[in-house]
């Protein structure tokens, strides 16, 4: 209930910001037009957000047949978490990272990048698809995929508006520039909408389930390591969808820092070691996880 009302307390702060730009560029008419088109946005975005996000980021489903050791690690933690199975997707880049969206657990997704799957030894690759099921858990994904579908729109709005505007109005010409520099409020939302906190409880939350702490740390810092050093092209592409991945995706192009929602990966990796979690099963084994198989 908490993940639903930080939704619709998001959603309506992102309407008031779309009415706002509106009635800059076209005055009352504007403002009607952008809660016009709000509403629709938003009655979109609660259930579609998360398949936009997932073609955003060209993810692909992949079945047991495809990637039989991923899909049954991701149902065995689901089934520790309590949590129905998730459907599963890779992302077709070399970046290492991943992300879950849905609107609730029942509707949700896992989505793991191929080069996460290239580094990672089963364990840590556990503890990674044990964070993102507690976001699930905790309904973050929901909080986190309708406002970057959001602040997306919202900023190509800002954009569209500052092109558009209606000059010959009082505060035409001002309200095209104030539009451009409304738009990166966008991230700010986001930022907002996925506060550090989250990432912690998520941290966690998926150690207890993974029941290896440190295996989770081990990968916070491979993959901070390595997504500095590879440009996630879909993510740079749609910069609004940086909160939903367990490390900031955009750091490897210099303006990536306006998006930055995540805490410190140190902090992060200090917090694990801090923590004393008896497993709940047998570590998964030390190799890593073979790449998808497609016929």
């Amino acid at each position: 209930m908490h993940g639903n009302m930080r939704t619709f307390l998001l959603m309506a702060a992102m309407t008031a910001l779309l009415m706002g730009m509106g009635w800059l560029i076209g005055g009352q008419g504007g403002a009607v037009l952008a809660l016009v088109f709000a509403g629709v946005g938003n009655i979109w975005a609660w259930w579609n957000s998360d398949k936009a996000v997932l073609r955003q980021h060209g993810a692909m489903p992949v079945t047991e047949a495809e990637a039989p050791e991923l899909v049954r690690m991701v149902r065995q933690l689901a089934d520790r978490a309590g949590l129905p199975m998730p459907k599963v997707y890779v992302l077709a880049t070399e970046q290492p990272n991943a992300f879950a969206t849905g609107r609730n657990p029942e509707n949700s997704a896992v989505a793991v990048t191929q080069g996460l799957m290239r580094i990672l030894t089963r364990d840590e690759l556990a503890g990674v698809i044990a964070h993102e099921l507690a976001h699930i858990r905790h309904r973050d994904t929901l909080t986190m995929t309708v406002t970057a579908t959001m602040a997306g729109a919202i900023a190509m709005l800002g954009n569209l508006m500052l092109f558009t505007g209606d000059r010959d109005r009082p505060g035409g010409a001002l309200g095209g520039i104030l539009a451009m520099i409304l738009a990166p409020l966008a991230a700010m939302l986001v930022q907002m909408a996925v506060s550090r906190s989250r990432e912690y409880v998520a941290d966690r939350s998926g150690a207890e389930i993974c029941g290896n702490p440190m295996a989770l740390a081990s990968a916070l810092a491979k993959i901070a390591n390595a997504a500095g050093r590879t440009v996630n092209i879909p993510a740079e592409r749609n910069p609004a969808s940086a909160s939903m991945f367990i490390i900031n995706p955009l750091g490897a192009l210099r303006m990536d820092r306006l998006f930055s929602t995540h805490p410190s990966t140190q902090e992060r990796i200090d917090l694990l070691a801090r923590m004393q979690v008896a497993p709940a099963a047998p570590s998964f084994a030390r190799s890593s996880v073979p790449p998808v198989r497609r016929g």
